[in-house]
C-alpha cells in the first residue's frame, strides 16, 4: 500500500500566523503533488476555515490553540482543522448569492461559498467533549474520460443504435484483479454503457481507479478475452479505511459481451478474492427508475433492506435506458453478509420494530431485539459525536450520529436547518445506531422533527444503523418509484405509510 504522508500544527488562535499555517499546508500539498494554480485554491480554502475559527470558536481575546491536520490520500490532500472552541451554528452565516451585484450583497458569507466552490469535498463534524472539526478535501487533477477520447469514441450503446454485434458463441476469458494500465478502458466503458448513471465520479477518472486500487480502498475486477480485450468490470469500494462493509458498485459489462455470463463471473470473483481489508459484509445501492440494475442486484444474493428518496438530481442521465427523469432519483439500498453475523442487542424504537426484524431476518441475521434497561434516555455526556456529509452536485447529505448527547435533539435540528436553508439540500439521510439503547427514544424525537423511516444498514461506522430521511419541500410521487423484489415493494409501502408529507 501507498505509504501516506502527514503532519499536525498546534497553532495560536490569532489571524497573525495565517501565513504560517497557508505556508505549512501549500508545501506538503505541493510535496503531494499538487500545481501552482491548485495551491492557491488549497490556500483560499484553508483561509477560509481558519478565519472561521478565529472569529466563531473562540471569545474576543482570548488565547487559546486549535489543530490543522493535513494527510496525503490516495487522490490529493485532506485538511483537518480541528478546536475545542464554543459551539457555532454555520447555519447563521448568511448565504453568499452570486447572483446580486457584489455592492448589493456584500461579502458575508462569500468565503464559505468560495470554500465549497474551490474544493471537492467539505464536512463538518461534531466531537462532543473533543471539540469540532472541519475537513476540506481536495484531488489531484486528473482527466475526465471526456478529456481523453473523441466524443465519436464514446458514443453511448443505444438501443435504437446499431452497435457491436453480440457474440453468441461462448468465448474463454479471464476474470481477474484490474491491471493499472486498463483504468482508462474501465472508464471509457463506464460511459459508454451507462451514460453518468454512476453517481460517484471516479469511474470516469481513470488516474483515480489506479490511486484507490493501488491504496486497497477499491478493489476492481475485470473481464477480458484471451487477448486482454477489455469486457467488463466491477468493483468493491470502501466507504472509509478500515470498514466492515464495502460497497458493490461500478458493475457494467460491454454489450457484445453480454451473453458470456462474465458479470456473475466477475461478482464470484470479488467475493472470494483476499482483500487488504477484512470484510464481513456488501452493500449496493440501485436507481428506482428502472429494473435493471435492482435485478443485477438481487440476482446476486443481496437483498433489499431500505429505500432512499430523491438521492439525486432528476437531470442525471441514463443513456440507453431513459431520456430524462420529471422527479429526483430515488435507490434501493440492498446488503448480503459475507458471513453469519454473529447475534448482536438491537434496541430498535418502537414504532419500526417489527420492520426492522423483518428486514434482517430477510438477511438472515438473528438478533436480539429488547428494550433499553432504563425508562427514559439516560445520558453520559452534554455534546454529541455527530459527523455530516454533504454532496453538493447531488442535492443530498448523510448525517450519523456517533455518540448521544443531552445536546442531541438541538444538534440535529441545527445541522438540518444549515442543510436545507443555507446548503439547499434536498434529502437528507439519518444514520442512527441501533446497538445504543439511546435510539429507542432518539429516533421518535427525530421523527417528530420531520425525519422518517428509510430502512437498515447493518455495519455502518456508527454501528447496525436505522436510517430515517428527511425530504426538503420538494414534490415526490411514490407512483413513479420502482421497485423491483417483493422486499423492496413492501419497504416502498411501508415507508410511504411512515411519510408526514403524505396526506392520509
Amino acid at each position: 500500500m501507498k505509504r501516506h504522508g502527514s503532519f499536525k500544527l498546534t497553532i495560536p488562535n490569532h489571524i497573525s500566523y495565517l501565513p504560517v499555517a497557508q505556508a505549512s499546508v501549500r508545501e506538503a500539498a505541493k510535496m503531494f503533488g499538487f500545481a501552482a494554480d491548485t495551491l492557491y485554491h488549497i490556500e483560499l480554502a484553508l483561509e477560509e476555515a481558519f478565519m472561521n475559527v478565529i472569529k466563531h470558536a473562540f471569545e474576543a481575546g482570548e488565547d487559546n490553540t486549535f489543530d490543522i491536520i493535513c494527510q496525503q490520500t490516495s487522490m490529493g490532500i485532506k485538511i483537518i482543522i480541528k478546536e475545542k472552541g464554543m459551539p457555532f451554528d454555520p447555519g447563521k452565516i448568511t448565504p453568499y448569492d452570486p447572483s446580486k451585484d457584489i455592492l448589493e450583497a456584500g461579502a458575508t458569507g462569500l468565503g464559505t461559498f468560495l470554500m465549497k466552490k474551490i474544493v471537492d469535498e467539505v464536512s463538518f463534524h461534531n466531537l462532543g467533549s473533543e471539540g469540532k472539526e472541519t475537513h476540506l478535501i481536495k484531488y489531484l487533477p486528473g482527466k475526465n474520460i471526456e478529456d481523453i477520447f473523441d466524443p465519436s469514441e464514446l458514443e453511448p450503446h443505444e438501443e435504437a443504435t446499431p452497435g457491436p454485434a453480440v457474440i453468441t458463441e461462448k468465448i474463454e476469458y479471464d476474470v481477474r484483479r484490474m491491471k493499472g494500465t486498463e483504468a482508462i478502458e474501465i472508464s471509457r466503458g463506464a460511459y459508454k454503457s451507462h451514460g453518468y448513471t454512476f453517481f460517484d465520479e471516479v469511474i470516469y477518472y481513470p488516474e483515480q481507479i489506479a490511486a484507490l486500487n493501488e491504496s486497497g480502498e477499491m478493489i476492481s475486477v475485470v473481464a477480458a478475452t484471451k487477448d486482454d480485450v477489455f469486457m467488463g468490470h466491477a468493483a468493491l469500494h470502501y466507504p472509509e479505511p478500515g470498514a466492515r462493509i464495502a460497497e458493490l458498485t461500478f458493475i457494467f459489462v460491454s454489450p457484445e459481451y453480454r451473453g458470456q455470463k462474465c458479470m456473475k463471473r466477475m461478482l464470484d470473483f470479488l467475493f472470494v478474492e483476499p482483500k487488504q481489508y477484512d470484510l464481513e459484509g456488501v452493500y449496493a445501492f440501485a436507481v428506482a427508475n428502472h429494473i435493471y440494475s435492482q435485478k443485477t442486484v438481487v440476482g446476486h444474493g443481496l437483498v433489499d433492506c431500505g429505500i432512499e428518496l430523491a438521492t439525486s438530481p432528476a437531470t442525471w442521465v441514463f443513456k440507453g435506458i431513459s431520456k430524462g427523469e420529471s422527479q429526483r432519483i430515488s435507490v434501493v439500498l440492498s446488503f448480503k453478509y459475507l458471513k453469519k453475523p454473529d447475534p448482536i442487542t438491537l434496541y430498535p424504537p418502537a414504532r419500526h420494530r417489527t420492520m426492522i426484524e423483518r428486514l434482517y431476518g430477510n438477511l438472515g441475521a438473528e438478533h436480539h431485539y429488547v428494550l433499553p434497561p432504563f425508562r427514559e434516555p439516560h445520558f453520559t455526556d452534554d455534546r454529541s459525536i455527530i459527523y455530516t456529509k454533504i454532496y453538493a452536485s447531488e442535492g443530498n447529505a448523510e448525517i450519523f450520529v456517533a455518540k448521544y448527547g443531552s445536546n442531541a435533539v438541538h444538534e440535529i435540528k441545527r445541522i438540518l436547518k444549515n442543510l436545507l436553508c443555507v446548503e439547499q439540500i434536498a434529502a437528507i439521510n439519518l444514520y442512527l445506531n441501533m446497538e445504543d439503547p439511546l435510539t429507542y427514544f432518539m429516533s421518535p424525537a427525530f421523527e417528530e422533527s420531520g425525519f422518517f423511516f428509510s430502512g437498515i444498514l447493518p455495519m455502518t461506522g456508527v454501528g447496525d444503523a436505522i436510517i430515517l430521511q428527511y425530504l426538503n419541500n420538494i414534490s415526490f410521487d411514490y407512483d413513479k418509484v420502482i421497485a423491483y423484489s417483493d422486499n423492496a415493494k413492501e419497504i416502498l409501502a411501508y415507508i410511504k405509510e411512515q411519510d408526514p408529507s403524505v396526506s392520509l
